[in-house]
């Protein structure tokens, strides 16, 4: 764990991110919140600054100066996103909202005109809400049906269930890359490779994925997969929605408007070429543009650098967790990035995080957009703490101490 630490200068990269800074309920805020959002690098928030300081416009149709600029800075996150995830165009960069709306543009707009009657959607057992509910309404509308993934007693995925449910019924597979509730990296490559060999479409939830692992589209060979800004220290508001250009050209918008248009008349409308088919009206220009330096940031520090001091993050609190009586670690995996979600028997979990919080600690409980998973494991819900690039091996020390304090109150 030593090494781990040194690899990178953590007291520099906290001063990167000054929300740090600050004490809560008269203690040092501990911020172990970030699976849920990270907290925003300095940089991004001084592009934001600067985009509403200096170059504040409308993209795309202007021929202005401060519109040029606009639309130079927006496409060149585009072409950062491109490079990012190693996508073969930035044609196929699609921006949205979140995760959530990407996931939704997909069901809506592949889902509307390649879905029918019997045809079956799998979904895993772990998925975030945002990945099984554009599949059940879309699933309603098309006749298609959902079938379940299970998972095992640890919280992975049954590969060999998997199998035995694909099919030549099987017309969309869509899993999450990371649990977002447990933190299993799910058999990724090799979920797409056998949805592939029986002609299945993949869409890749990789929410959590994206600030932890290097992901290369064009290795994995995924149809589609999305991310969000917000858990990159990025701003919020900002989506990006990978598809393969064949794809992406061949199914209908998800929006109609402004921008995803190349002529409309009373008597019908032609659509824009892609990516711009899919991005209807004024998007968020400004955070988008700042969501390039969270990538730089990312870039800067190095993915082996980051997995190696959450790693150790991760091991420390696990060890310290294990030894506390009556407590009980949720998804236990040898494959898994820096998220602990227990529960304290006889306590529910938002009595902890409520006692944590007037700790200075921040925590996230319950369900976590995960009900069915809940279901599984029998439980209500969880105390998630997440790990992240500027948390410390002193803040978990300072995190389990308060835990078995809190816990030995209800004794």
């Amino acid at each position: 764990m030593e090494v781990a630490e040194k690899s990178l200068d953590v007291l520099a990269i906290r001063r990167q991110f000054p929300v740090l800074d600050q004490e809560v309920n008269g203690k040092p805020l501990i911020y172990f919140d970030n699976a849920a959002s990270s907290q925003t690098a300095l940089e991004v928030i001084q592009s934001l600054t600067r985009f509403y300081e200096k170059d504040h416009a409308n993209i795309h149709r202007g021929i202005h100066t401060l519109a040029e600029r606009s639309t130079t800075a927006y496409e060149n996150t585009r072409k950062k996103v491109q490079s990012f995830i190693n996508a073969a165009e930035d044609a196929e960069i699609i921006f949205t909202k979140g995760t959530t709306e990407s996931i939704n543009l997909v069901a809506h707009s592949w889902g509307s005109v390649n879905l029918n009657q019997g045809d079956e959607i799998l979904i895993s057992q772990l998925e975030h809400h945002s990945n099984i509910v554009p599949w059940q309404l879309i699933a309603k509308r098309t006749g298609a049906i959902i079938k379940v993934i299970p998972i095992n007693e640890n919280g992975e995925i049954l590969v060999d269930k998997y199998l035995e449910l694909l099919c030549d019924r099987t017309k969309l597979v869509a899993v999450n890359y990371i649990s977002n509730s447990l933190g299993i990296i799910n058999p990724i490559q090799e979920i797409i490779d056998k949805a592939k060999s029986i002609g299945a479409t993949t869409v890749i939830d990789a929410a959590q994925a994206a600030p932890h692992l290097q992901i290369d589209v064009q290795a994995l060979d995924c149809d589609f997969l999305a991310f969000s800004s917000h858990k990159m220290y990025g701003p919020t508001g900002v989506g990006i929605l990978y598809g393969k250009r064949t794809i992406l050209e061949s199914i209908p918008p998800y929006q109609g408007g402004g921008e995803m248009i190349k002529d409309v008349s009373f008597e019908g409308t032609t659509f824009n070429e892609i990516p711009y088919k899919f991005e209807a009206g004024t998007p968020n220009i400004g955070d988008v543009i700042a969501f390039k330096e969270a990538m730089n940031f990312i870039e800067e520090l190095g993915y082996e650098e980051i997995q190696a001091h959450e790693h150790a993050l991760l091991q420390h609190a696990t060890n310290q967790l294990n030894q506390i009586d009556g407590l009980r670690i949720i998804g236990e995996s040898d494959s898994k990035t820096s998220v602990l979600s227990f529960i304290v028997e006889g306590i529910h979990p938002y009595d902890i995080g409520q006692l944590l919080d007037a700790r200075g600690i921040a925590v996230r409980t319950g369900h976590h957009c995960t009900q069915p998973l809940m279901d599984f494991f029998g439980i209500e819900g969880t105390i998630r703490a997440s790990f992240s690039v500027y948390n410390t091996l002193e803040e978990i020390d300072y995190f389990c101490k308060s835990l078995k304090e809190i816990i030995s109150k209800f004794r």
